[in-house]
């Protein structure tokens, strides 16, 4: 029940399956909002989530080279600060990314077949369950292929945009829309970009030499995050302007249309359902590896904690979430209704960011990350930050209760 995972990604795969969670479906619609907050202050906005999402990410590579483990901040938390602190962020991280799951599949279920999203959502889970399930290597080369396919289409859109007669460069420039707070809740929604570079750290106890191999992959895999993200985001930028891209239901279909180009939209939308469902892969992986953690710690079913001896996966934990995701899938569009999510994983990360800070040395990234974390969470909608501050009560209940002695 405690034999640990097979070490199997060295730092290419490591990267590539933290590109496959960052350069995922976000990039297809996270500008919209982002630039309906910033106006055209959106690229500040890139920027600042870009320094917030640096800072977390040394917090977490220094974290995982020391405790290389699945479980990411769960178990940094558990480790450096105390049970409590790894629970709550295990279970902000299980309860919200679980509905991020649900919700990137219904993506894919609306980009594939509209009219039978929930149909297709749930097939793309089970299949998606079924590859994780035969081992890590396989879902590391299904990842590889998403992500070249993803790559290929950003970057044609960036060529298409920035080679067409309708670009105008002087779209970029930073007028009097753009404030303070609208700068924040768009650093806040492209934040969310970025912070897959976290299921490296996830996945540490998969990782060899992970001394060497997480600290070097994190950084790389989110430095390219950073060019591609601010490649597509001036491509589009200067066709449609802040304006036309905070008004665009699919920004970049929209993007290469306004550049002349509208018979690429179709490739475009095919894009955009891979990258969904390479963010889709990435987090089944990432939440089944914390629910491993945490059932080992008897803070979930301890069942959930079994490792098939054949392919090395923590597979009870892999299909109870895959079966959760895909109920969620079926039933329910949320879409919409998943603002806790965001709040939740800033809380992770600021939980990472406190870890960190334990540690003997290089305490200014932590200090910077955790304020910019805090920040980003306040200054997201009222409705996000009321509804995660509701799963963090209830996580925090059901943990005093489960402690509760019995008389």
């Amino acid at each position: 029940m405690t034999q640990e995972l097979r070490r199997t990604l060295g730092v290419f795969d490591a990267v590539v399956i933290g590109l496959g969670s960052m350069v995922g479906a976000g990039i297809f619609a996270a500008l919209a909002p982002a630039a309906g907050a910033a106006g055209s202050g959106l690229m500040l906005g890139l920027g600042l989530a870009a320094v917030v999402a640096y800072c977390n990410a040394m917090s977490s590579a220094r974290l995982a080279a020391l405790y290389p483990a699945s479980g990411g901040t769960y178990v940094y938390g558990r480790e450096r600060l105390g049970e409590f602190w790894g629970y709550l962020a295990g279970w902000s991280f299980v309860v919200g990314k679980s509905a991020s799951c649900a919700a990137m599949a219904l993506t894919v279920g609306a980009y594939v077949w509209p009219g039978q999203a929930h149909a297709v959502a749930v097939a793309a889970v089970v299949a998606l369950t079924a590859v994780n399930y035969g081992g890590m290597q396989k879902s590391a080369w299904l990842t590889r292929a998403i992500v070249a396919v993803v790559v290929a289409v950003l970057a044609a859109v960036a060529v298409v945009c920035l080679g067409a007669g309708e670009a105008g460069f002087g779209r970029l420039d930073v007028g009097a829309d753009a404030t303070a707070a609208g700068v924040l809740q768009a650093a806040g929604l492209l934040f969310f970009a970025f912070a897959g570079y976290a299921r490296i750290a996830t996945l540490g106890e998969e990782v060899r030499d992970p001394a060497r191999t997480i600290p070097r992959a994190i950084p790389l895999a989110l430095g390219i995050a950073l060019c591609i993200y601010a490649a597509v985001a001036v491509a589009a930028l200067s066709v449609l302007g802040s304006g036309g891209l905070a008004d665009a239901s699919a920004p970049l279909v929209d993007a290469v249309r306004a550049a002349g180009v509208p018979d690429m939209a179709p490739v475009v939308r095919v894009g955009a359902a891979v990258a969904a469902l390479g963010s889709l892969l990435a987090l089944i992986l990432g939440v089944s590896r914390t629910t491993l953690a945490m059932a080992r710690d008897r803070h979930l079913p301890g069942a959930l904690a079994a490792v098939h001896p054949r392919f090395q996966v923590p597979h009870r934990a892999e299909l109870a979430v895959g079966g959760v995701v895909a109920l969620l899938a079926a039933t329910v569009d949320v879409r919409g209704a998943i603002g806790f999510s965001s709040f939740g994983v800033l809380v992770y990360y600021a939980i990472a960011n406190v870890s960190a800070y334990t540690l003997s040395s290089r305490r200014a990234l932590p200090v910077v990350g955790l304020v910019g974390c805090l920040l980003l969470a306040f200054s997201l909608p009222f409705t996000s930050v009321a509804a995660g501050i509701g799963v963090l009560a209830v996580g925090t209940v059901a943990y005093a209760v489960r402690r509760r002695p019995v008389q």
